[in-house]
């Protein structure tokens, strides 16, 4: 018994030693997959994170002058799916875990951005942005020739292969 009041006397005098959190700050892990961050000046709008979201968390909508990301924090699994296969790195999970909300605000838990399309050089049809760090990942080395080549749109793209070869 007298080991008994050793210990908590011992430990009353330590303090605590759990976290404070929620009156303080708390630890969390460097890889830790909490809330989806997103960088709209990454997002090409190619789908793969929609596509890869097994929990439906992540939507795609195309309309006239782009995209629209929508992402629903109430319906995400926090997989890590949707940044692993980002091919420029524009969806990726975050260290927060402040998921709480009232109910009345469920449907606000959201993130909404439009992904704007750019006009194709030579027809001036809308087309996907071409970033920096996709077309860093398909060639050695980004040229003007590259950069000319990524602003067009797949007819004019094709229209100018063919003239290149043939004409």
């Amino acid at each position: 018994m007298a080991q008994f009041f050793t210990i908590a006397l011992r430990n009353f005098l330590k303090g605590p030693t759990t976290d404070p959190y929620p009156f303080g700050e708390t630890y969390t892990p460097e890889n830790y997959r909490g809330i989806i961050a997103y960088s709209p000046e990454l997002c090409i709008g190619c789908g793969t994170c929609e596509y890869v979201c097994p929990s439906g968390a992540i939507k795609l909508r195309h309309h006239e002058s782009g995209m629209n990301f929508s992402y629903w924090l109430s319906t995400c699994c926090h997989c890590g799916n949707c940044g692993y296969y980002c091919p420029t790195d524009a969806v990726f999970n975050s260290n927060d875990f402040h998921t709480a909300r009232a109910q009345s605000e469920k449907y606000d838990a959201t993130i909404n951005d439009d992904i704007a399309s750019v006009q194709c050089s030579r027809c001036d049809a809308m087309i996907p942005r071409a970033v920096d760090a996709l077309l860093a990942r398909a060639y050695d080395e980004i040229t003007d020739t590259v950069r000319h080549r990524a602003s067009l749109c797949p007819d004019c793209r094709r229209l100018e292969q063919f003239e290149r070869m043939y004409l």
